[in-house]
């Protein structure tokens, strides 16, 4: 687990390891630059040729002392300074050093003639970093048009010149660099985990400049990522005397006549999970198909031949999942009413079983306690409402799940996971190819199978993205992204087990 930091945190880890550590703020940009450096030489060609645009600021002292570091290294690099503004301290250091290795271009205002990147030529975008407060305008915002226009590779050092790290932009008509890469220092910025942000941003990397360690732990935050040592950190060892008894019995209530599938699919990853036992409650004479896809899952018939009518008897139960393929029947939503009122425990609600709840909002009040809500993007804005952008979706996730004291699964790119105490976590596995049907029936099995098995909701719903992710990862190892489906995924499961051993 890694914390994720606001910019006004990350200046305090820089100003804390500058004051408490042997390191002064050049010193420790020329860690930044070093590390930068490494990731590009790794990447470039031996007779590579680099154009570099710097801001007057610390992001263009970086930007400088990449420049350096390049040409030290036999590259070939071009520097453009941007005067927008007052050179920092460390720009001027880094200025100082440069000067006498190669000629700089510098920039007061639009020039009359642009330069002509060689074809092969990287762009280097050190312009403004996570510093910028306010829209481009001016110098800059001519650039970075310009740059946008070039077809070279480009390369965003610590942000995309125009994007803000931990908040929206002010109008999506501005001005932004389109970064095919961006390396960020220490820490992910909130911007990069926003799928609107996804074509500023490009391909992230984060290298590790080597900020304290001690703030880091000390510092508190209400966000984090959702990685493999989280999940060891509560992982429950086996018995070797367990039993199928002990493993918990999930009841999955899901799929009416005409989309069985999410229920079998559901059933089938919830018992590759781990759960001892798995029960799916269908529409009546729908067992064949049940007895077909998955015969290890037990049957609980409805007395509907179409829908989910009746709650069967709740008391043998560990977990109960309602609501994939389940539809929207009068009878299906009088019944899910029910089943909120007499579930006495959380519950694992997806789906159909959302959008009943959108059209009743006078009973989401009825959800137990620490249940778990897994909307996509479209089920949350029926079920909340609509937001402005990604942080606002995030800011009303956490409203709601401290309202009701629920826990939000909220699907996408990077899954994050609200708790009742508004703790937020950015889950780090998974892929594009996941974007299948049946996938989000999957994960509604896998969280219901390990909330059985004696987890609590919140851990159930971290590990259950997150192995849910590292299955569809495994997938895409085999058959790619475009042809990878939910079944792809179940049968991947164990093998991201493993993994936590």
């Amino acid at each position: 687990m890694s914390k994720i930091f606001s910019i006004e945190q990350i200046r305090k880890a820089d100003a804390f390891t500058i004051e408490s550590t042997p390191v002064s703020s050049s010193a420790l940009m020329e860690r930044a630059a070093t590390e930068c450096v490494l990731w590009l030489k790794s990447r470039a060609r031996k007779q590579q040729c680099f154009a570099i645009f710097a801001g007057p600021g610390n992001n263009g002292g970086d930007g400088l002392a990449i420049a350096r570091l390049l040409i030290n290294s036999g590259f070939l690099v071009r520097v453009f300074v941007l005067q927008t503004g007052r050179f920092s301290d460390d720009f001027s250091i880094n200025l100082e050093r440069l000067q006498p290795l190669t000629s700089i271009v510098f920039w007061e205002e639009k020039p009359l003639q642009w330069p002509v990147p060689e074809a092969d030529c990287i762009i280097i975008d050190a312009i403004f970093g996570s510093g910028l407060s306010k829209p481009l305008q001016g110098l800059a915002r001519e650039v970075v048009q310009w740059m946008n226009e070039q077809p070279q590779t480009k390369v965003a050092i610590d942000i995309p010149t125009g994007l803000f790290a931990d908040k929206p932009l002010s109008n999506p008509e501005d001005t932004v660099v389109f970064a095919d890469y961006t390396l960020s220092f220490q820490f992910i910025k909130p911007a990069f985990l926003m799928p609107e942000n996804e074509f500023f941003v490009g391909d992230w990397h984060i290298l590790d400049i080597g900020l304290s360690q001690e703030f880091i732990e000390n510092e508190p935050t209400n966000y984090f990522t959702i990685d493999s040592t989280l999940i060891k950190s509560f992982w429950q060892k086996r018995s070797r005397f367990g039993h199928k008894g002990v493993f918990g019995h999930s009841l999955i209530v899901a799929g009416d006549s005409t989309k069985m599938g999410a229920g079998l699919l559901a059933a089938k990853s919830c018992l590759k999970s781990g759960a001892g036992l798995v029960t799916l409650h269908h529409p009546k004479n729908r067992g064949m198909a049940l007895n077909a896809f998955v015969p290890e899952v037990m049957s609980s018939p409805d007395e509907s031949e179409v829908f989910f009518s009746k709650v069967p008897p709740l008391q043998r139960f560990d977990s109960i999942a309602v609501g994939p393929g389940l539809g929207q029947a009068k009878e299906t939503q009088k019944a899910l009413k029910f089943l909120l009122q007499d579930a006495g425990k959380p519950l694992v609600i997806d789906a159909d079983a959302l959008n009943i709840l959108a059209i009743n909002p006078t009973w989401i009040p009825f959800i137990p306690v620490q249940s778990i809500l897994t909307p996509h993007p479209g089920e949350f804005e029926r079920l909340v409402g609509k937001s402005e952008n990604s942080f606002d979706r995030l800011n009303k996730s956490k409203a709601f799940a401290e309202k009701f004291q629920v826990i939000l699964v909220v699907k996408g790119a990077h899954t994050w996971v609200v708790t009742p105490a508004q703790q937020v976590f950015f889950n780090t596995t998974g892929n594009p190819g996941m974007a299948t049907a049946g996938s989000g029936d999957v994960l509604t099995g896998i969280i219901a199978s390990l909330v059985a098995q004696n987890y609590s909701p919140a851990q159930a719903a971290l590990a259950g993205v997150w192995l849910h992710g590292l299955a569809g990862d495994l997938s895409a190892e085999t058959c790619g992204f475009e042809s990878l489906t939910a079944t792809d995924i179940i049968n991947h499961l164990g093998q991201a087990i493993k993994t936590i051993y």
